[in-house]
């Protein structure tokens, strides 16, 4: 048999399902999941690896439009990703009525790459809107195959690797057939931390925090770090550590569990917050800070 690989790259709106998607289909959770909008920021490869084929999703952040550089930033993604892929994961969900990137929606539209239209959530809506919406985008998206799912509860995600294969080309394998990833394990950490200040906070707070990690030190019995959270006021900086600095000490118990969990040692874990003023608008730091 033929050895198959190819980019499978998941656009859609915020909060539509993508990472959950993404996870499910890897068995490991690679990208950070909240019920926000927006909690994905950087274009994130998982790699999915069989004797027979090796398949490169990437999750991309919610399409949205742009208030921040921060979000042109990830809207480069986006593009960049419609630009690369072999297949595109177009996820939508059962309470979307349309996409409202309409500028993204046409070039979906315009691709010459197989699209696969997973409408995600079912199991939250009845059997006559799903078929509406089944009917609505089969009629937007005519050359795309359309397939009702719920990554949380794995309904119908079996199916969407059978499709995948089916259009993927016949290669050899891009990255290590061991690697699950193309990003340093630092990345991974700081975004575990992320998640748990999106998780414990509220409001705006969350998307105005950035998490550094400036030391990975490997023992033994112990895994030592040390992570930044960049907030762009000091009010800010006053909510994360908050009274007596119970918020940040919750931040830092949820986010070592899990790093735990995902490094499969155990782990020190120190965190700090410092203000960097203004770090979503600025072109500069959002380099320094990986964007």
């Amino acid at each position: 048999m033929n050895h198959k690989s190819g980019f499978v790259n998941i656009v859609g709106s915020p909060n539509v399902g993508k990472s959950t998607l993404m996870n499910r289909l890897l068995g490991e959770k690679l990208s950070i999941v909240t019920s926000k909008a927006q909690t994905t920021r950087h274009r994130i490869r998982g790699i999915l690896n069989h004797e027979n084929y090796q398949i490169v999703f990437s999750d991309t952040p919610g399409v949205v439009n742009s208030a921040y550089e921060l979000h042109d930033a990830m809207m480069k993604y986006v593009d960049t990703s419609l630009r690369d892929a072999d297949v595109l994961l177009f996820i939508t969900d059962v309470f979307e009525d349309t996409m409202n990137h309409k500028e993204t929606l046409e070039k979906i539209k315009s691709l010459k790459v197989p699209v696969i239209c997973l409408i995600n959530k079912v199991d939250l809506r009845d059997q006559d809107v799903v078929g509406d919406r089944i009917a609505y985008w089969k009629k937007e998206l005519p050359n795309a195959t359309v397939l009702p799912v719920s990554a949380l509860h794995n309904f119908n995600v079996e199916p969407i690797l059978d499709l995948i294969l089916e259009h993927l080309p016949d290669s050899p394998a891009f990255f290590d057939k061991d690697a699950i990833s193309d990003r340093p394990m630092r990345f991974f950490i700081s975004e575990i931390i992320r998640e748990k200040i999106f998780l414990n906070l509220k409001k705006e707070v969350p998307y105005a925090c950035q998490v550094e990690v400036v030391e990975y030190i490997e023992e033994p019995d112990i895994i030592r770090i040390r992570a930044n959270i960049i907030v762009e006021r000091d009010s800010q900086k006053g909510i994360i550590i908050g009274a007596k600095g119970r918020q940040l000490k919750y931040i830092g118990i949820d986010s070592r569990k899990d790093i735990e969990k995902f490094v499969d040692k155990h782990v020190f874990l120190e965190t700090f917050v410092k203000v960097d003023k203004d770090w979503r608008n600025n072109e500069g730091k959002l380099k320094k800070y990986g964007y």
